[in-house]
């Protein structure tokens, strides 16, 4: 497994190394020894979540301010722009975002980790989306950062508007939201 460094360090991206021949193809999607090694945390996963979307759907960017979850994420169908914002009121790197291409074909997957606002674009058709939670979901922390907020300028490969929830349309901008300690 190759492990890609971003610009805000606790953010990774990982490329597992696939097999593949006439028959189709194997990969290691996740194996907890390696995710330890690599990430250098002693994580532990409680909760898989799938979701489908249609092109242009953007979900985000979404955080739980208490019972703070850290996110591996990856797509099996599609392709998506995916997002993490930095939420830590400390961090040096508050407010900068890190964004990567996602897809079943490259079959990259990203580690977001708590303290982190978390958003992705559908650029296929349809996308199915996978991720592994270090928290369980707990909708009364919910936070929701808006999209498009200037003051944090995501460069999301958009064409025109993107679909989104009437929650995700209500987003506070990053002064306005929620911080971590």
């Amino acid at each position: 497994m190759n492990v890609i460094k971003t610009k805000i360090p606790e953010v990774l991206i990982f490329e597992p190394r696939v097999f593949g021949d006439e028959r189709g193809f194997f990969f290691e999607s996740f194996n907890q020894q390696k995710f330890i090694e690599a990430a250098g945390l002693d994580i532990h996963f409680v909760q898989d979540n799938h979701s489908k979307s249609v092109k242009n759907v953007l979900r985000g960017l979404h955080y739980q301010i208490e019972r703070a979850q850290g996110k591996l994420v990856r797509v099996t169908q599609g392709e998506v722009f995916d997002v993490a914002v930095d939420m830590r009121a400390s961090s040096p790197t508050l407010g900068q975002w890190v964004g990567t291409h996602l897809s079943a074909e490259n079959k990259r997957q990203m580690w977001i980790p708590p303290g982190f606002a978390h958003g992705f674009l559908v650029l296929s058709d349809t996308a199915e989306f996978l991720y592994k939670t270090t928290d369980f979901y707990a909708p009364q922390f919910e936070c929701c950062v808006k999209w498009d907020d200037p003051t944090i300028r995501i460069e999301w490969p958009l064409q025109g508007m993107p679909i989104l929830s009437s929650k995700d349309s209500q987003g506070l901008s990053l002064q306005a939201a929620s911080k971590f300690a």
